[in-house]
């Protein structure tokens, strides 16, 4: 479907067998595997906020080890898979010009839908992600995840960029499954190809309903309503994680002062049963 331009003496071209084939497997597992459960994350949103803040709170309870896990198993693996892509991409000549048949069409539309997503990921990274503060981006807050969420997709605009982003991810990724397994070996008849073709079909719809209802379902979040209640399950969690919160703290040493207060201060022509049993042994 494509010519290359790869010199065999180059470092691409002597190991181009095992690059391809790392860089296949890169875009199934661990990204692929990322994009399913980030989805479908996302599309708990649909229960509700209170349903999204749980799972957002699963993830984070990561806690130190949360940067290093999304580095080691999200961040690296998609440079390598994108760097790959946009090589790739520069080296292959798709003639779909000359023969516009499926295959070529949907060679054509998977680097176009990687190039698509790969500028979406930076895009969505920097506007939401804690590191794309210091640009000015940083907008999603984990303890009020719906509501943040909401917010920064509030603008008409940025849902549809952010639809046109999951459209076209959704799509390398399902295409990529059926080009994957024919690297890989794993479909080789036409009947196998056919029927990877409806597999391919049904993963990018489910997907893509999963991406698109997430969307649908920040953009129709109360806000404040979810500020409430992520508060709610904010507050709940430090009781968990410290014991008991400050306030309920201070109320204890309160109670625990007054306590000593009185036991201390006796009412005046009162005395201890200790006293009483004294004197009635002297008594005796």
């Amino acid at each position: 479907m494509a010519t290359t331009s790869i010199p065999e003496d180059s470092f691409l071209g002597r190991h181009q067998f095992l690059l391809y084939r790392l860089f296949s497997l890169a875009g199934f597992i661990p990204v692929g595997a990322f994009l399913i459960v980030h989805l479908l994350t996302n599309a708990s949103v649909l229960g509700g906020a209170a349903a999204f803040q749980s799972r957002v709170d699963l993830i984070h309870s990561l806690g130190p080890l949360l940067p290093a896990v999304e580095w080691i198993f999200i961040f690296i693996p998609m440079l390598f898979h994108a760097v790959m892509g946009f090589v790739i991409i520069a080296t292959g000549v798709p003639n779909i010009g000359s023969y516009s048949y499926q295959g070529n069409v949907r060679y054509t539309l998977q680097r176009a839908t990687g190039m698509i997503a790969f500028a979406f990921i930076l895009w969505h990274i920097t506007q939401l992600h804690w590191m794309g503060a210091p640009v000015g981006g940083g907008q999603f807050d984990p303890h009020h995840a719906a509501s943040s969420a909401a917010v920064a997709l509030k603008p008409v605009a940025i849902t549809l960029l952010y639809a046109t982003g999951i459209i076209a991810t959704v799509y390398h990724f399902a295409n990529g499954l059926w080009s994957m397994g024919i690297t890989w070996g794993i479909w080789t008849s036409p009947a196998a190809m056919q029927r990877a073709n409806w597999l391919s079909l049904f993963v990018g719809i489910g997907l893509g309903a999963a991406g698109l209802g997430a969307l649908g379902g920040m953009r129709s979040i109360d806000v404040e309503k979810a500020k409430e209640i992520e508060t709610r399950m904010y507050k709940a969690r430090q009781m968990l994680d410290g014991g008991i919160s400050a306030e309920a703290q201070q109320h204890s040493a309160h109670a625990v002062s007054l306590s000593r207060e009185s036991s201390s201060v006796m009412p005046a022509g009162s005395t201890s049963s200790a006293n009483k049993e004294k004197r009635s042994k002297k008594k005796d």
